[in-house]
C-alpha cells in the first residue's frame, strides 16, 4: 500500500511517499539564500521548526521572497 502525500508548493501540486519536513523540501529545491520566509498552511512558519514540521497530505507550502529595490 502506497503512503502518497500530496501536498501544494507555490501553487504546484507534489506527491511524496516518504516523511519530509519543510526544511528537506527546501533543500530539495535548493533555496538558499535567507532573504525568503516560508508560509505553512496559511500562518508564517519560524525558521527554526523548519526542521521540525513533517509534511502532510494537503499541506500548502508558499516560499516568499524578499526583493529590495531603490
Amino acid at each position: 500500500m502506497e503512503n502518497n502525500k500530496k501536498y501544494i508548493l507555490n501553487g504546484y501540486n507534489f506527491c511524496i511517499n516518504n516523511d519530509l519536513t519543510i526544511y528537506e523540501i527546501l533543500q530539495y529545491f535548493n533555496y538558499q539564500n535567507d532573504l525568503f520566509i516560508v508560509e505553512y498552511n496559511d500562518l508564517i512558519s519560524n525558521r527554526n521548526d523548519w526542521s521540525k514540521i513533517k509534511i502532510t497530505s494537503n499541506d500548502k507550502i508558499e516560499i516568499i521572497t524578499i526583493v529590495g529595490g531603490g
